[in-house]
């Protein structure tokens, strides 16, 4: 019996300590006002937010401070990479380079939501087009690659190639748009447009967030249930149709939708290409190192991998298979 009186005031305990942690949130600590609550304006504040996930295809890199710079011999006395100390915050990268695939889904669906058959849209497919004539080389034999790279399903998983800064810029602006759209699908604010062949299924966050009904060319039945709305809760207030949008859209402050992809900066893209590895030595924050690994020298030391390379590397200019060209052999047989 005493044992059974112990656990009920231990639950009892905790079920009065998640609630007043739940009125504190709910609550302004300078106000005193009560957020989400019809008597206090129903003043909205997020609370169903479990921290930010990583988003698909991309990895957290955690920021830091690093030397940012040429740290060896400036022999042209250039001056262009000066070093700096430089401070980093935490932020996320793409695993790996937008593949032939991913930006074909970008053109596709642009495509498709901007015919260039109409007139008005007739320049918007097309300026998204990669340059692929970035192949041709009068002293290369990568021509064939100007019709075949970008298109080709042999090529789906290689890095897009010939894309402009602008162009990049579009993507990202894209992507944020495609991954917020499923999260509204998914979440059941949205029915699945994308299905629907008679919508033209435009979504730009940045419009939604300002008018949700600018969007889909006004058609509002798309929107199929709201998140809560607490300004709605009137007592006596008949119940909305069937099949009605009911409750309210979805704001920045939520928590729900995607933070905005966009280009890493320089300093971003240096600090994650050197991997810290050079600036830290167990607790102790030093300048960068010469090479990422430890030493000066680019061959392993150690007894068993001896003489081994500790990176990529290639024997001469244009030569990345390690083989002797026949011009070479010629003249080491000339020379024997």
């Amino acid at each position: 019996m005493n044992k059974f009186f112990r656990i009920a005031l231990f639950l009892f305990s905790l079920s009065l300590l998640v609630s007043c942690n739940s009125a504190r949130d709910n609550k302004s600590s300078l106000t005193g006002w009560n957020f989400n609550d019809p008597k206090y304006g129903s003043y909205i504040k997020g609370t169903s937010f479990q921290g930010q996930k990583v988003p698909d295809g991309m990895v957290a890199v955690e920021g830091g401070s690093f030397t940012m710079g040429q740290v060896q011999d400036d022999v042209m006395f250039d001056w262009n990479t000066t070093p700096q100390q430089m401070h980093v915050r935490s932020f996320y990268l793409d695993e790996a380079e937008v593949t032939n695939s991913e930006y074909l889904l970008f053109l596709e669906v642009t495509k498709d939501v901007f015919p260039p058959e109409e007139e008005k849209y007739k320049n918007i497919y097309t300026s998204l087009l990669p340059d692929t004539l970035v192949w041709r080389n009068s002293l290369g034999n990568t021509e064939l690659l100007s019709e075949s790279y970008l298109r080709h399903p042999a090529y789906s998983d290689y890095p897009v190639v010939g894309v402009s800064w602008i162009q990049a810029v579009q993507y990202c602006k894209w992507r944020t748009s495609a991954v917020n759209l499923k999260k509204l699908i998914d979440k059941g604010v949205l029915s699945n447009v994308l299905e629907n062949d008679t919508i033209r299924n435009f979504f730009d966050t940045d419009l939604y967030l300002e008018n949700p009904y600018k969007l889909f060319d006004g058609d509002s039945t798309v929107y199929k249930r709201g998140l809560p709305d607490y300004k709605a809760r009137k007592k006596g207030a008949p119940r909305p149709a069937k099949g009605s949008f009911t409750g309210r859209q979805v704001t920045s402050q939520d928590g729900i939708l995607s933070q905005k992809f966009r280009l890493p900066t320089e300093v971003e893209w240096e600090y994650a290409a050197k991997a810290t590895s050079g600036n830290r030595e167990y607790n102790n924050i030093r300048g960068r190192k010469k090479y990422a690994w430890d030493g000066k020298f680019t061959r392993d030391k150690s007894k068993r991998y001896k003489g081994d390379q500790l990176a990529n590397f290639k024997q001469r200019k244009g030569s990345y298979s390690g083989l002797l060209d026949g011009l070479k052999m010629a003249l080491i047989f000339l020379l024997k």
